[in-house]
């Protein structure tokens, strides 16, 4: 399977869906497309991974490697609607403490005790 990338921008904001698996033979094919992104001081960048149906240690390299650049240029990074096997991936690591995170989880209302 291939993995599929997609960017819009708006102003300074820079929004991006990936869709797929990502591996070893995917991986390079989406640091290739993350590598074109034009990362100004200012920019935030958003990325939208609830169609990505697999990740390996391959994958969460090419996050940690965006990151690292998008830090270096002083902008921001946000991963958005992750499945809670991504999370999942990303707090066993370590990763979730560092970037900013979004679940695709539903919050529930806490019940209140009476």
């Amino acid at each position: 399977m291939n993995v599929n990338v997609q960017f819009r921008e708006e102003g300074n904001r820079i929004y991006g869906v990936i869709e797929g698996e990502i591996d070893t033979y995917t991986a390079p094919m989406l640091r290739e497309e993350l590598e074109v992104i034009t990362i100004n001081k200012s920019s935030i960048i958003e990325l939208d991974l609830s169609k990505v149906t697999y990740m390996d240690s391959t994958g969460l390299g090419v996050f940690v490697a965006f990151y690292k650049k998008v830090l270096k240029e002083n902008a921001e990074l946000k991963l958005v609607r992750l499945s809670s096997r991504l999370a999942r991936l990303f707090e066993i690591t370590g990763l979730s403490e560092l970037m900013d995170i979004e679940t695709d989880k539903k919050v529930e209302p806490a019940n209140e005790c009476i």
